[in-house]
């Protein structure tokens, strides 16, 4: 595994790749940290400067027209859904937890689908920003869920131009 750093307005952020697919991208000192041990080999690669392209262009407040080429491990097929249904979520908009579980109840032919689920699924997702898990918030416009931090979450949506007055911030323990 292969691993560099990109410094972004808003920190340091972490790239992991195979040497081929970028497999991870996290805010350094997260919690998503804790997702992302182990041993990497410092190594310019392809992937990196694809992504390093793609984050100067969404951190320069465009919305980039194209997406560096992942693989993520252990992706189960509700997972795989969450995630579509994340890569969808258009520049500067927003979706609810609830918004994605009623997607998938759909989908599946279900009568319901847990919310909880679909956040355990948005908050494992290992290559934050480019899949645009900040983009998703709770069903009454709290800002929670987000490993990279919640002053990171408000920044990304505050950088894609979001009204943020239909945002509320959560008591404290009750935001990753």
């Amino acid at each position: 595994m292969y691993r560099k750093t990109y410094q972004s307005p808003l920190g340091l952020i972490y790239m992991r790749s195979d040497g081929e697919f970028l497999t991870g991208l996290w805010f350094a000192g997260s919690k998503d940290s804790s997702k992302h041990e182990g041993d990497y080999e410092e190594k310019e690669l392809p992937i990196f400067d694809e992504t390093r392209r793609w984050l100067d262009i969404y951190f320069s407040g465009k919305n980039p027209d194209f997406i560096p080429s992942y693989r993520i491990a252990h992706l189960t097929p509700f997972r795989q859904m969450v995630i579509d249904i994340m890569n969808q979520i258009p520049y500067g908009k927003v979706i609810t937890y609830r918004d994605i579980a009623e997607e998938i109840a759909k989908r599946k032919g279900l009568k319901r689908m847990s919310a909880q689920a679909v956040g355990g699924a948005v908050g494992w997702n290992p290559i934050c920003i480019i899949i645009p898990c900040h983009r998703v918030v709770g069903t009454n416009g709290s800002l929670t869920g987000y490993g990279g931090g919640l002053q990171n979450k408000i920044r990304l949506l505050e950088l894609e131009r979001n009204d943020m007055s239909q945002f509320t911030i959560p008591k404290d323990g009750t935001a990753l």
